[in-house]
């Protein structure tokens, strides 16, 4: 039987981008750390697996029926920001800029992977739009291929609802040198350059 940090190790390497000698430093210094570090640590993801559900409306992380951003009066109604998922959302919210809701669909289409519409929650999004008066939604998907995809399937299915449909512009990243950007972002940059 493996001793006890043989097997933190190993727990550790299932985490994504965790490998043996990350999870080596972690292991040794919780070791190092008060014990009340280790019990805070592990009550804390206790209480993320017990308390963490789905927001009913939204579908983000909520710890209630209905999560913060959803019950908030201050938020713009009307907009609708589709991400593909909750960590999506937490990196929009970093930014300040967006103030209306968001519908997280867990995941993008990707046939290779089995992942069609209908395991996306594309039809709580079509149900929600019906329901309220949206006046935008804007498509947050990833700028690959399943978020391209993704983007495209809502927007045939959008469009006809006479909603105004946006999309996260794409291009040069800030402090990107030319030379070194992909020709795929170089010309999504053209494509969506404006006018100054």
């Amino acid at each position: 039987m493996a001793n006890a940090i043989d097997r933190l190790i190993h727990e550790f390497t299932k985490l994504p981008g965790v490998g043996e000698k990350t999870a080596l430093r972690f292991a040794f210094h919780l070791l190092k750390e008060e014990p009340k570090r280790a019990h805070d640590l592990a009550q804390a993801v206790i209480d993320l697996k017990e308390r963490m559900r789905l927001c009913s409306e939204c579908f983000g992380l909520a710890e209630h029926e209905t999560c913060a951003i959803c019950k908030d009066a201050r938020r713009d109604p009307t907009t609708i920001c589709v991400v593909e998922d909750p960590s999506d959302l937490m990196a929009v919210e970093k930014t300040h800029v967006f103030r209306g809701l968001y519908h997280v669909l867990h995941g993008a289409i990707s046939p290779l992977d089995g992942i069609g519409p209908d395991e996306l929650r594309i039809k709580e999004l079509l149900q929600r739009l019906s329901l309220r008066q949206v006046s935008e939604v804007v498509l947050a998907t990833n700028v690959n291929i399943e978020g391209e995809a993704t983007s495209l399937y809502l927007t045939r299915l959008i469009k006809p609802l006479d909603i105004k449909l946006t999309r996260l512009a794409s291009g040069l990243p800030v402090g990107g040198d030319l030379e070194y950007i992909d020709a795929t972002t170089l010309t999504r940059a053209f494509e969506d350059r404006h006018i100054l």
